[in-house]
């Protein structure tokens, strides 16, 4: 028999699907996921707290946390709460804050975690990454993905429309950032890999091409899917990059430049749609165009809450967040007056695709 170049660890089971928060007792009793019913749920306050209430009879001997702010220090005080009992299992449930709490603290005393999402915000159901607050910033923490992930369609629909666009900007972003890989593949002869590549493209694509809205069931569930496919394509090949390029440097810079201007789905989805138009492929960009529009997020700098010079200073300044990585932005290495240039070009194909 011959030997597998690689192992990758992916998920027991995923599901996607109305009513999953409720049905989590048969979850937890799972063989996969706990033998005796030792398992530490983790819920952020206010609407956790209100699911621990509902599911409180089919917890068993499961002991809770709740955590807030989404901070490293809180990571790290429920790590240390965990380490009282030898738990089969965490549970986080709740947005991208708790989950993300969860994933730390679970991977840094070693110990499987479940994602029970009840937002579609972002990629980090899934990824190997747990983004959390630390003196002042935000730092991106490697962790474990999760052993199984379950999303519950009844909270996310009846959630913030804003964290369900934000998701759609996350996910679709993907496109972008695979197209920057294979620029560097092409340019510097930067390994790539396939199957992560696949799996952020894949999902991407059939998200970008449903024609539902954000009430629909079969499009939440692919926009699930997609920020899934995202995650796992990150723990495939060890990187972000499947899923990290133009697009998320241009939204890193605004984080340290405008602070607290939108939500990172919102500007990744706006990024992501200047670095098509940049890439000079106007059937991706009016494809990306009409997407965004479709389900209300920002295509221009003025909706997100920015004026012209201070996106164009965004754009200057995104390479150097990630000064490792190549993408179209480093390719074009353009001046500020080219990129303003380039963005009185992009307002009117937006203003061509949208009349």
């Amino acid at each position: 028999m011959p030997l597998l170049a690689r192992t990758v660890n992916t998920p027991l089971f995923i599901e996607v699907r109305r009513g999953a928060v409720a049905d989590l007792g048969p979850l937890l009793a799972d063989q996969r996921i706990s033998a005796g019913g030792d398992v530490a749920v983790v819920v952020g306050p206010g609407q956790g707290e209100r699911i621990v209430e509902m599911i409180r009879p089919t917890l068993g001997s499961a002991d809770v946390f709740t955590v807030s702010g989404g901070t490293l220090d809180a990571a790290l005080e429920l790590g240390d709460k965990l380490r009282a009992r030898s738990y089969d299992a965490v549970v986080g449930i709740g947005g991208g804050k708790t989950i993300d709490t969860a994933k730390y603290a679970a991977t840094r005393y070693a110990i499987p975690m479940v994602s029970v999402a009840t937002s579609l915000a972002n990629d980090g159901i899934a990824s190997p990454v747990a983004s959390l607050d630390h003196e002042g910033g935000r730092g991106s923490y490697g962790v474990h993905i999760p052993i199984a992930i379950v999303v519950d369609l009844d909270f996310v629909e009846n959630g913030p429309d804003r964290q369900t666009q934000a998701g759609i900007g996350d996910a679709v972003s993907n496109i972008g950032a695979v197209a920057d890989w294979e620029l560097a593949h092409r340019v510097r002869a930067e390994p790539i890999d396939g199957l992560a590549v696949t799996l952020a493209r894949t999902g991407a694509e059939a998200l970008v091409n449903h024609p539902g809205t954000l009430t629909d069931d079969g499009f939440l569930t692919t926009l699930a899917e997609a920020l899934i496919l995202g995650g796992i394509s990150m723990a495939v090949c060890g990187s972000s990059r499947p899923a990290s390029g133009g697009c998320h440097e241009i939204s890193h810079a605004i984080d340290l430049l405008y602070p607290g201007t939108g939500s990172h789905g919102e500007q990744v989805g706006l990024g992501a749609l200047f670095c098509a138009f940049l890439r000079d492929d106007p059937e991706r960009f009016g494809q990306l165009v009409r997407c965004l529009h479709r389900h209300g997020l920002s295509t221009t700098p003025a909706a997100l809450g920015l004026t012209d010079d201070q996106f164009v200073a965004a754009v200057v300044h995104a390479p150097r967040t990630r000064p490792d990585r190549y993408t179209i932005l480093e390719h074009l290495n353009l001046t500020p007056e080219e990129i303003r240039g380039r963005l009185a070009d992009y307002a009117d194909a937006l203003h061509d695709h949208l009349r």
